[in-house]
């Protein structure tokens, strides 16, 4: 049996997939300079640093379908100089999705089960 790690949530100007696969584990791991549960417990304890955030959305639209560029246009336009609090809870969510698995849940499903 597999586990569902993909979200679908709305970010900047509709919604989109998003998706750590096990093969960009690495990659945020890299560009974060730390592992994935070092990762993981910082933006859950919200002791984090922006970049977390902003590659953790960025790998996760490319691990849901989008093209690297694309991705990095849609991170540029609606997270990098966006509030934190529009951005880190959707990071947390493609994270908590990750750890946790999902049963298809949108961002919404995850916020209500919290």
């Amino acid at each position: 049996m597999t586990t569902d790690t993909r979200l679908t949530a709305f970010f900047g100007d509709l919604e989109h997939d998003f998706q750590i696969t096990p093969a960009l584990i690495p990659e945020l791991e890299r560009v974060t300079e730390s592992g994935i549960g070092s990762l993981c417990r910082r933006l859950f304890n919200g002791d984090f640093r922006h970049a977390d955030m902003i590659e953790t959305i960025r790998l996760g639209l490319i691990g849901g379908g989008a093209n690297p560029q694309q991705a990095s246009l849609l991170v540029k336009a609606y997270a990098l100089n966006r509030p934190l609090d529009e951005t880190l809870p959707l990071a947390i969510d493609i994270l908590s999705v990750l750890w946790f698995g999902n049963g298809n849940k949108t961002n919404e499903n995850l916020d209500e089960q919290a």
